[in-house]
Parts: structure tokens; C-alpha cells; sequence
């Protein structure tokens, strides 16, 4: 989850059991609303609740989103659709930072950190170089043609 932005939302409209957990990776401070507040006021607030059913409807399409990458692509054009979606969202500097360890990456795409590490070393020859927290992209072009990003999975 990056700010802002909402969780377990869908359990707290429903008041239902919350059927996810979550843990920061960096420091974060988290607003906390009481449950029966949220439902008070999607009760009576028209603008309030048109803006939880555009969360939801986000959430919900990230989902379906995050079950086609798992589903329709090999962990290993996972791996290189996350890259190339980094970098943008890094500037197109074709060297993404992680912001977190690769363990963690791993978990993200659905994948062992060992097997993280021979798609790394497999994309190598996609014109993809791995050193601690930093993956280079020497070729985005040739990277692309291996990801094919696809923009009903990538957004």
C-alpha cells in the first residue's frame, strides 16, 4: 500500500471479519476510524459513500489485476513487468532502487527469493543487471519485448 489509501475497507462496510493483515516497510503513521463511524457515515453522506464505492471499485480491480499477473505469466515476465513498471514510476532512469529487500519482492510476485534470484540472472540476458538493492536496465526495448506489458494486467 502506498499513501493514501485505505484497508480493510470492504470488512469494515460489511462489518465482517477482516480477512487481511499487513505490516509497514518503512516508517508510517496509520489513522485508525472506528468502524461504526465509517458505516454512520456512508449512511448519510451521499459524497462519502460514491468515494468508498471508487476505493472498493479500485481495490477490486488491483485484484483482478494482481490474479492475471500471477495467473497468465511465468514468474519470470512477472519479475520484468514489475522492473519496467519501477522504473517508470522512478522516472525512467532504467536503474530502479528497491525500497525494500528482495525477500520481500519475492513475496510481492508471488515467487521464492531463490527463484527471484535466477530470474534476475535469467533476465541478464534481457539487458538486466541485479547489485544489492539497485537492477539496472541496459536495454528497455529488448526487456519490453520479453515482459510484453500488457495494459489490462499492467494498468
Amino acid at each position: 500500500m502506498r499513501p493514501v489509501t485505505t484497508f480493510i475497507l470492504a470488512a469494515v462496510i460489511r462489518d465482517a471479519v477482516y480477512l487481511k493483515s499487513a505490516r509497514t516497510l518503512s516508517p508510517a503513521q496509520v489513522l485508525m476510524i472506528p468502524a461504526q463511524t465509517v458505516r454512520d457515515v456512508f449512511d448519510r453522506d451521499a459524497a462519502f459513500a460514491r468515494a468508498i464505492v471508487n476505493e472498493l471499485a479500485e481495490r477490486y480491480r488491483k485484484v483482478v489485476r494482481s490474479l492475471k499477473n500471477e495467473k497468465l505469466r511465468t514468474s519470470a515476465e512477472r519479475l520484468a513487468n514489475w522492473i519496467l513498471q519501477a522504473d517508470a514510476q522512478q522516472g525512467h532512469h532504467r536503474c530502479v532502487e528497491l525500497a525494500y529487500d528482495k525477500r520481500t519482492l519475492a513475496s510481492r510476485l508471488g515467487m521464492t527469493p531463490e527463484n527471484l534470484s535466477r530470474n534476475l540472472a535469467m533476465l541478464a540476458k534481457y539487458g538486466v543487471k541485479s547489485s544489492g538493492r539497485d537492477i539496472l536496465i541496459e536495454d528497455r526495448s529488448v526487456l519490453e519485448r520479453f515482459a510484453k506489458p500488457n495494459a489490462l494486467i499492467d494498468g
